[in-house]
């Protein structure tokens, strides 16, 4: 099998503010991203060969960027992978260049959760089929079976656990206030994170992420030709995607305290970039920190602390800005916002511009291989992307 290793370059990248958008449309999104990444990337609207466009609830075909870009009859697709689309769409975009058909290929993520159709506005097992007799479980109740498990399977008391998640929530508060354009931007204290209201048992107010509107894009090509159009280039080094086909619903051996997507999607970019230890060699990961508790199972998924010990990881700074592997340095989706297919491009643009040198006051002191990963779906059904990106 193939690799995508060093076959890719990022020339360009946009990202909107993230937040509750009144005055903007979905197109307004798409121009402001895409403008961004035009002018950053030295090139005009009508250099673009293909592109590709991610939207879970915010239009359901190509012919919606092409519209608000004003493109000219160029192939356009739609992707839609829930939590998982915007990385996937960058995916696509990334194969479409390497496989010589296109030169210069765009991925965009849009979504308006907040005035436009609400949000999640599908029940999450709506689309898998199932017995019709079982409870369907919002986000937060899926990932509190998560929580209650963990605690219970490694022995920590409630008062333990709500301590760990909640410094996981402090962390990625004040990354956030560093980020000009993140959804929320404020401090928070340890005892306000302790004690805000339960949503679902263990998890509460600030353990969420906000659902956000917002857009990000990028402009791809291969190196070759990225080499001519500016020196800080960024290579793609892997990208990975998992999904699951309702194991975890049949095989007794599912425990609720690790996701598999996570385990498999980890393993397949890591060999793709040829990483052999996660923690000591990748510099930045930005990850689905749709609620604490993904965070911290995520630590232990993709090898960056041992099963278990995540929780004295965090004790220990480890993933703190000054922390041996800073994680979510632009406050992740609890603090920069979800706006579900525009999340994984969000995360591309962190690592991106950490990598070039351009992240301004959370810029890390080395930051060489970047990592970004997503998650979405349900507990046994998920959907993970991976992605990993280095300097030429």
């Amino acid at each position: 099998m193939g690799s995508i290793k060093d076959k890719v370059a990022i020339v360009g990248m946009g990202c909107t503010q993230f937040g509750e958008l009144w005055d903007k449309s979905y197109k307004d999104l798409m121009v402001d991203a895409c403008y961004e990444a035009f002018e950053d990337a030295g090139i005009e609207p009508k250099d673009i060969q293909a592109a590709w466009y991610g939207s879970r609830e915010t239009g359901f075909t190509g012919a919606h960027l092409a519209n608000a870009l004003k493109l000219e009859y160029i192939p356009i697709s739609r992707v839609e992978n829930f939590c998982a689309g915007g990385t996937d769409t960058f995916r696509n975009a990334c194969y479409g260049v390497a496989s010589g058909v296109y030169d210069i290929a765009l991925a965009c993520g849009v979504e308006k959760t907040k005035d436009h159709m609400g949000g999640f506005t599908m029940y999450l097992t709506i689309p898998f089929d199932r017995s019709m007799v079982e409870w369907d479980l919002p986000p937060v109740s899926q990932f509190a079976q998560l929580a209650t498990r963990y605690l219970h399977h490694y022995g920590l008391s409630y008062e333990e656990g709500r301590r760990i998640l909640s410094k996981i929530s402090v962390k990625n508060h004040h990354n956030g206030t560093l980020s000009p354009k993140a959804h929320f931007r404020r401090e928070i204290t340890l005892e306000q994170a302790m004690n805000a209201p339960m949503i679902s048992y263990p998890l509460n107010l600030y353990d969420a992420c906000g659902m956000s509107d917002g857009g990000a894009a990028a402009i791809v090509t291969i190196p070759e030709i990225a080499k001519s159009m500016r020196k800080d280039y960024i290579l793609v080094k892997a990208l990975a995607l998992a999904n699951g086909g309702g194991q975890g619903k049949l095989q007794p051996q599912y425990d609720f305290v690790h996701i598999p997507e996570t385990v498999a999607a980890g393993k397949a970019a890591y060999k793709e970039a040829e990483i052999k230890n996660p923690r000591q060699e990748v510099d930045i990961a930005i990850v689905h920190d749709c609620f604490t508790i993904t965070e911290l199972l995520i630590y232990e998924d993709l090898d960056f602390s041992p099963r278990g010990k995540g929780p004295e990881d965090v004790d220990a700074g480890t993933f703190e800005l000054t922390g041996e592997l800073p994680v979510n340095t632009d406050g992740g989706l609890k603090c920069f916002g979800h706006p579900l297919s525009a999340s994984g491009l969000r995360m591309i643009y962190e690592v991106y511009k950490q990598l070039q040198g351009k992240a301004g006051p959370r810029q890390l002191k080395k930051a060489d291989i970047g990592l970004t990963h997503n998650v979405g779906g349900v507990n046994g059904l998920f959907n993970c992307t991976v992605a990993i990106f280095g300097k030429p």
